[in-house]
């Protein structure tokens, strides 16, 4: 698709946007949220792109199309077969999506979701019961694991193991945040939760129950730094590292005094021959 025909769509877009809350959205709306769900499905548009200097940025008018798309859309009953079962109530602009075998997913029975609008490439493995959400971006080779959660408009790259109720969180509002970001080749092991736009670049490995939020600082024992989030960008886990779950002490007052610590994620080392020959076992499974 050329740019002139992305800026239109974005002019487009822009335009419904600006209709006054409980006005009527005209006719065209219905066409121009098809198209925008149609080109995030195919890979063509990103809620979010990595830049010539490395950072992820959001893409706000995907955002807001997506935005409109709930806005347009009306409540109906979404069923998945004719006697009912499976059975949704959502907004008719965002359906479940509907997969083919040309598609090259391979969806496992059990009760697991893509909603329309969300990007899956050929080789994804899903196994159930798990859900993709609006916006979301899963590369080739993936494998998203059972109960787990790719949120709206999540950025997640190739050859990532998304382990069983992990939770990659989503983002929507305001449209200019950065969603959640994992990088290719990324093992997120069971129960983590990622949230608030946090990069996980890489090869990294999450150990089982890391969470990583905004106002998370990480630990790196290797290098001795401490990684946080600003104002202006959000936590980055560095290429490689492996974090698990660990503590750090209170030091003042009544906390320190009963011996209390705080949860915090550490490095603790970064990635060797070792860490993949303890996580080679799982192509096994795709």
């Amino acid at each position: 698709m050329t740019g002139d025909t992305l800026a239109s769509l974005a002019g487009s877009i822009a335009e419904l946007a600006a209709f006054p809350p409980g006005t009527a959205l005209p006719d065209s709306a219905a066409t121009t949220v098809a198209e925008l769900l149609r080109l995030l499905e195919d890979g063509e548009v990103r809620a979010a792109e990595r830049e010539h200097d490395g950072r992820w940025r959001a893409v706000p008018w995907v955002k807001q199309g997506i935005l409109v798309a709930f806005r347009f859309g009306k409540v109906v009953a979404l069923n998945a077969s004719e006697e009912g079962a499976f059975s949704f109530f959502d907004k008719d602009t965002l359906p479940t999506r509907r997969l083919t075998l040309s598609d090259g997913v391979r969806v496992v029975p059990g009760g697991s979701t893509i909603r329309a609008g969300a990007y899956v490439a050929p080789g994804v493995v899903c196994m159930p019961p798990m859900y993709i959400n609006v916006g979301a971006y899963v590369g080739t080779g993936t494998m998203v694991d059972s109960h787990a959660l790719i949120g709206s408009c999540a950025q997640v790259g190739a050859r990532v193991h998304i382990s069983a109720a992990a939770q990659i969180g989503g983002v929507l509002e305001p449209i200019n945040a950065a969603p959640v970001v994992i990088e290719d080749d990324v093992i997120v092991g069971g129960n983590c939760g990622v949230y608030e736009g946090t990069v996980v670049r890489e090869r990294a490995v999450l150990g089982a129950g890391v969470v990583l939020t905004r106002g998370t600082p990480v630990y790196d024992l290797v290098r001795e730094t401490v990684y946080r989030a600003t104002a202006d960008t959000p936590l980055e886990i560095p290429a490689g590292a492996v974090v698990v779950p660990g503590a750090r002490a209170v030091r003042e007052g009544w906390g320190a005094s009963t011996g209390l610590a705080l949860q915090t994620p550490i490095i603790v080392k970064y990635r060797d021959d070792k860490t993949d020959l303890a996580t080679a076992l799982e192509s096994w499974l795709r």
